[in-house]
């Protein structure tokens, strides 16, 4: 049995698993890869220990695992981890945390 990597991120950054774009209209047509827009919303997964002040403190993260997040277009950086995509953000990246 293969050992799952597992990753602790650094600071203020966010450890994100992107929601899957929708491939499928409500209507039933099938949309070509090329014509779904990349959702900008993803779970959270792994946080770090918060950003680290001048005095030595830590300012703590008000975001948490399982948490539903909006993010920008252009925010963070698309990791693989064992096969399946993530992003690393960090919290001022974050645009809003989605609540049901």
């Amino acid at each position: 049995m293969a050992k799952k990597t597992t990753v602790k991120p650094l600071d203020d950054r966010i450890v994100l698993k992107p929601t899957v774009a929708e491939t499928k209209t409500a209507s039933g047509i099938f949309l070509p890869e090329s014509a779904t827009e990349k959702p900008m919303t993803g779970t959270v997964v792994a946080v770090g220990p918060g950003k680290l002040n001048e005095d030595g403190s830590r300012t703590e993260l008000t975001i948490k695992k399982g948490d539903v997040v909006l993010y920008g277009k252009y925010a963070g950086t698309e990791v693989d981890i064992d096969g399946v995509e993530h992003m690393i953000v960090r919290e001022s990246e974050l645009l809003g945390v989605i609540e049901n």
